[in-house]
């Protein structure tokens, strides 16, 4: 009989094996069609649609990046990481609170695509409008973006220090380190380009037109060259260490009655 700690353990695995498709797609794409990146998020959901068994793939993303939404936003709630209540540690799990955030918005695109009843992929733009048509909505938006600003800087921080590998098996392949390390970098890009557009909207020009996802993100850099051939292979890389961790990362443990967590380390 599974029990529940098992059943959240491999709904976090799957989250990573969908989070891995997802940059190993964004990778690829960004180095081989850069027509197709400047669609944003929706050409990397097209692109995945029109692989063998692309609906299926979709759909199984869409249960694992809400998945992996559920498991980060267990990190400010419940500390399911052990990051502690100091100031650095409720900087990390804000952080994860932002990573959280972005995931659910890309599982509601992902059950766009799979049930085709999006094609133009503008499932952020539409929500950061709605939120803009409340009170004090581009404030919202605002602090959405600074907790982008804050997971970008833990992002890079990780693949700097290498800490990241705390939390992998040591069966892990001896090269995880540095592809990971590559690839939290180039993300920590992605996030702060995210943030900045998310504050923008919130508190300049009050566009939610301009808010980006991971796609949008990373097409704003195609004019810049040597950097973002670096940024896309990273987020390959990226791709790449999300599917070792599916396999050799080491999940945290649900405690007793299943609402505590405790990290198994």
């Amino acid at each position: 009989m599974v029990d529940k700690s098992e059943k959240f353990s491999w709904l976090v695995r799957v989250g990573y094996f969908s989070r891995a498709v997802l940059y190993t797609v964004v990778g690829l794409i960004a180095l081989t069609s850069a027509g197709r990146i400047s669609e944003g998020t929706a050409g990397i959901f097209q692109a995945i649609e029109n692989f063998p068994a692309g609906v299926v793939i979709l759909w199984i993303m869409v249960f694992g990046l809400f998945g992996y939404a559920l498991f980060r936003f267990c990190s400010p709630l419940f500390d399911i990481e052990n990051e502690g209540s100091d100031a650095k540690g409720w900087g990390k799990r804000i952080g994860h609170a932002g990573s959280a955030i972005g995931h659910l918005a890309l599982a509601w695109s992902a059950f766009k695509f799979a049930t085709d009843s999006n094609s133009g992929g503008g499932g952020a733009q539409e929500a950061a409008s709605g939120v803009l048509g409340v009170e004090f909505g581009g404030v919202v938006l605002a602090l959405l973006g600074v907790t982008f600003f804050i997971a970008a800087f833990n992002q890079g921080k990780k693949g700097i220090t290498g800490s990241f590998m705390n939390r992998v098996s040591p069966q892990a392949p001896d090269f995880t380190r540095w592809i990971g390390g590559a690839g939290y970098v180039s993300r920590a890009v992605v996030f702060a380009i995210i943030g900045w557009s998310l504050i923008g909207a919130g508190l300049f020009s009050g566009g939610s037109d301009q808010v980006k996802t991971i796609g949008d993100a990373v097409a704003s850099l195609a004019d810049n060259g040597i950097w973002f051939t670096l940024v896309a292979i990273g987020l390959l890389l990226f791709g790449i260490f999300s599917f070792i961790l599916a396999r050799y990362r080491i999940i945290p443990e649900l405690g007793e009655g299943g609402k505590v967590p405790k990290f198994r380390a």
